[in-house]
């Protein structure tokens, strides 16, 4: 990129022969990849989950190699505009997969400005993108907003705004609108064809939402022009439009777990019938952290007279717009925190464990009967294998050496993690790290189950292969009597898994629509009046009827159709679906605590 940071036009990628396997993994991530994306070009990167999407995406940006900051080994030849990619970092900006591992400053507006600032713009024009990208990506605060303040949605609005602000010529996005509400990801992917469109930069899109960015729904925009697809361990296995790829391999994608347009999966769900109530949340408020600084002013408040129920065997979904506190209400839910005025209670058996707000539990009696899954999974790794993640659990439960290998032995296989057993956790895809710190929460077994389970955003990242392997789990645990509640903005899941829903929007709860337009229940049939949720019906199954620990840190052009290739690798290797009807498949466990609460547990229960 010029000094003066503007595209000029997109940038070539080539790329040959070209393979990378991760330092201390004996299977290559990607290997033989035979690629070329022409300047102005708009790919879109597709494959399971793990198949090295985000790795390629990486060594566009040159981060990988010898000058790069991560690790392994390469073979092939990667270039950007004729030199290696890293040598040609200015001209393109990466948008990762985790917004919160790209984040460099305290302040919205400092982090926008940073990499306007390394290209030695002037003061004005820095100033000036911050200002507009800010805009253009919806962004709600102020440019002096604490960046810890902010949403996982905010933060990945504020991460793209960033990238923007530099003009690139070779734009590498990683799901940029995974964490955004719908309106937050139409409005991004708005700007990227309308920043496209005046640049003519290229870009390369690695996007679990194929409808949205293929024209594939109403109202959606071409946002791709040419779609790539490739296999864990291999290379490019299907490559050209979009209507031709979905055409000729639609199914056969379809089945390796690959997002087709109309081949959404449809989960064998085991029967649940809702029962008591279990936690109540009652006018809760709830504050942001105060702002920076001795002038910075007082906190901002995240929710105002909130209320929420939570039932057991019922699957509750809290949504509604980035930045609207689901995360907030969720860690309230689980008596990870305390509302500034209002109560969270336990009901029903929960009470009978103790009566005192959830967040006045003992570390250890918290931990055994309300678990919690984390937007951020790092926060729940302390062990240095995924093998040992997923034996925490049992083995603090108490199991035998042989239940607890065979707990870890079916996890390992149900999610596709089997080859990286013993890999550290850190190591892992996005995708792959939030199934493993699902897993981890469901690793115990029903002896030990938390009677409550709370996830934030749970599918983040899954192909339909494991998108299907960990609703299925989560129903499971719902068919226990257990209560799951999870934040999303995954429609999918909202269709197929939830009970009740909980829409979060300026601070405040209320009632939502069930499917079809019906009304949320009211009246005495309804005890959660104070709950502001409606009622969902689930679909018919189609099969019939956690805390974090501290650990030890990480080691160190449109083609026409008959020209879309495939290699012998698109045979179908798995059913879309498992073959066994769920109730075959072993209850889920125990969730695990906070960080905080884990600290605490060496304290005997009260």
């Amino acid at each position: 990129m010029s000094g003066a940071g503007a595209a000029a036009g997109g940038a070539r990628v080539e790329l040959s022969g070209w393979g990378w396997r991760h330092t201390g993994r004996a299977s290559w991530a990607l290997r033989g990849v035979d690629l070329v994306v022409e300047p102005g070009e708009r790919v879109l990167l597709l494959g399971p989950s793990g198949a090295g999407k985000s790795t390629l995406l990486h060594a566009m940006a040159g981060l990988t190699g010898d000058q790069g900051a991560i690790g392994g080994d390469e073979e092939g030849r990667l270039r950007v505009d004729g030199r290696p990619a890293a040598a040609a970092r200015g001209v393109s900006a990466l948008v990762g997969q985790d917004p919160e591992s790209q984040l460099v400053m305290a302040r919205a507006g400092d982090d926008v400005a940073f990499g306007p600032e390394n290209l030695g713009l002037a003061r004005a024009e820095i100033w000036a993108r911050v200002r507009a990208t800010l805009d253009a990506v919806g962004f709600a605060h102020g440019l002096d907003r604490p960046t810890a303040a902010l949403s996982g949605g905010e933060k990945q609005r504020l991460v793209l705004a960033g990238a923007l602000a530099m003009r690139p010529r070779l734009l590498l996005l990683d799901e940029p609108t995974a964490n955004l509400d719908r309106a937050g990801a139409a409005l991004v992917r708005g700007v990227l064809a309308d920043l496209l469109e005046r640049t003519g930069a290229t870009m390369v899109l690695v996007e679990h939402r194929v409808a949205e960015v293929t024209g594939g729904t109403a109202g959606a925009a071409d946002l791709v022009d040419r779609v790539v697809v490739v296999e864990p361990g291999g290379g490019v296995v299907a490559d050209g439009s979009p209507a031709a790829v979905f055409a000729r391999h639609g199914r056969a994608l379809a089945e390796r777990g690959v997002w087709i347009p109309g081949r959404e999966p449809r989960p064998r769900l085991p029967a649940a019938a809702p029962g008591g109530v279990l936690v109540e949340a009652a006018a809760c408020t709830a504050r942001a952290p105060a702002p920076l600084g001795v002038l910075g002013g007082r906190p901002a408040t995240v929710l105002r007279d909130a209320d929420a129920v939570v039932r057991s065997g019922c699957a509750t979904a809290l949504t509604g717009p980035n930045g609207a506190g689901k995360s907030t209400l969720l860690g309230l839910l689980a008596g990870l925190a305390r509302p500034a005025s209002g109560t969270v209670a336990p009901r029903g058996r929960l009470a009978e464990v103790s009566a005192r707000p959830l967040a006045r539990w003992p570390a250890r009696r918290l931990a055994r009967h309300v678990g919690t899954v984390f937007q951020h999974a790092e926060d729940q790794f302390v062990t240095g294998t995924v093998r040992d993640e997923l034996a925490f659990g049992p083995r603090r439960a108490g199991l035998g050496a042989t239940e607890t290998a065979r707990r870890v032995a079916d996890l390992l296989e149900r999610l596709r993690l089997t080859g990286l057993a013993d890999a550290h956790p850190f190591t892992l895809s996005g995708g792959e790290k939030r199934r493993l710190s699902v897993a981890t929460a469901l690793s115990a077994g029903p002896e030990a189950a938390p009677d409550v389970l709370l996830l934030d955003e749970p599918t983040f990242g899954q192909d339909t292969r494991t998108w299907t392997e960990l609703v299925e789990l989560l129903a499971d645990l719902r068919a226990a009597d257990r209560a799951v509640v999870m934040a999303t903005h995954d429609d999918l899941l909202l269709d197929r898994l939830a009970d009740t829903e909980v829409v979060v929007e300026g601070g405040r709860t209320r009632a939502a629509r069930a499917p079809g337009g019906a009304a949320p229940a009211a009246g005495p049939a309804a005890e959660a009046t104070a709950t502001d949720s409606a009622t969902r019906t689930p679909p018919a199954p189609a099969g019939g009827p956690a805390a974090e620990r501290p650990g030890p840190q990480p080691p160190a052009p449109d083609a026409p159709a008959p020209d879309a290739t495939a290699s012998d690798g698109l045979t179908p290797d798995a059913p879309a679906h498992r073959a066994e009807p769920t109730a075959a498949a072993p209850a889920p466990g125990a969730g695990r605590a906070d960080r905080g609460a884990r600290r605490a547990s060496r304290e005997e229960d009260r």
